[in-house]
């Protein structure tokens, strides 16, 4: 009854929405009411793509809301632009209402995908069913979850235990079809052995989203040096450290 119910609404057209919003609850809004829709509209377009009203009473809980446009969520879903939506749907979320978008469609499971091949190159070659969610969950957290401990370490495990269950059902289907993985029904878990071979880590690295190559790119390539972003890959996939590189580049996303 305490916790703040966090929704976000996806809208085709912001401006209208906000427009609309306006008129109905206009208490919801900051200062930034001031100056109309408009307005409103374009500082959503900044840093995530999202606007927030916060503390927002409701049916006797406190709840916010971000409003994001359809078009920003899909880019972030497929390339993980900022990671700031992709990552709370790499999560269990509950869907009140969804439209028949199929590109939609196709940048969720997109980002379940890359949510699991990341978490691969980050894990070590056999893990259990938990790690590979808490690796998940932790992508859009910072630091690196197999060597820190503290509050950011404590709230990515308050999330995976208690919702094991979620998060099975979430990935069920990616996990079923992907040869790395065995779900032993019998025992009630899940058996992994990944490819940490420069072949398998190359595969896997070229199979992540867009913005996530483009920061191990800067990290790895020198200043001057003018390689293509599948050149400087097929290095990292050689180098022992590949995950952590696949942590440094997914921390500049922050």
């Amino acid at each position: 009854q305490n916790n703040m119910l966090d929704f976000v609404f996806a809208v085709d057209d912001a401006m209208t929405w906000h427009m609309t919003n306006l008129l109905k609850n206009r208490s919801h809004y900051s200062f930034l009411k001031f100056f109309g829709p408009k307005q409103i509209t374009t500082i959503q377009k900044y840093g995530a793509g999202i606007y927030y009203n916060t503390l927002v009473p409701c049916n006797g809980r406190m709840i916010k809301y971000g409003v994001i446009s359809t078009d920003a969520l899909i880019e972030d879903l497929f390339h993980w632009k900022t990671l700031y939506v992709a990552g709370r749907l790499q999560k269990p979320v509950k869907i009140l209402a969804q439209n028949e978008n199929s590109k939609l469609q196709a940048a969720l499971v997109s980002n379940l995908k890359s949510a699991v091949t990341a978490a691969f190159l980050m894990l070590p070659e056999s893990f259990s069913e938990e790690d590979l969610y808490m690796q998940i969950a932790g992508l859009s957290y910072s630091g690196d979850f197999r060597m820190i401990i503290g509050e950011d370490k404590s709230k990515v495990q308050n999330i995976v235990k208690p919702n094991v269950a979620h998060f099975q059902k979430l990935y069920s289907n990616i996990l079923q079809d992907c040869p790395q993985v065995v779900y032993k029904h019998h025992l009630g878990r899940l058996e992994a052995s990944i490819d940490k071979s420069p072949e398998g880590q190359f595969t896997q690295l070229m199979a992540l989203p867009k913005t996530l190559q483009q920061k191990i790119t800067a990290l790895v390539n020198p200043p001057g040096k003018n390689r293509d972003v599948e050149e400087i890959l097929l290095q990292v996939a050689h180098d022992p450290d590949c995950g952590f590189v696949v942590h440094q580049g997914r921390s500049g996303l922050m």
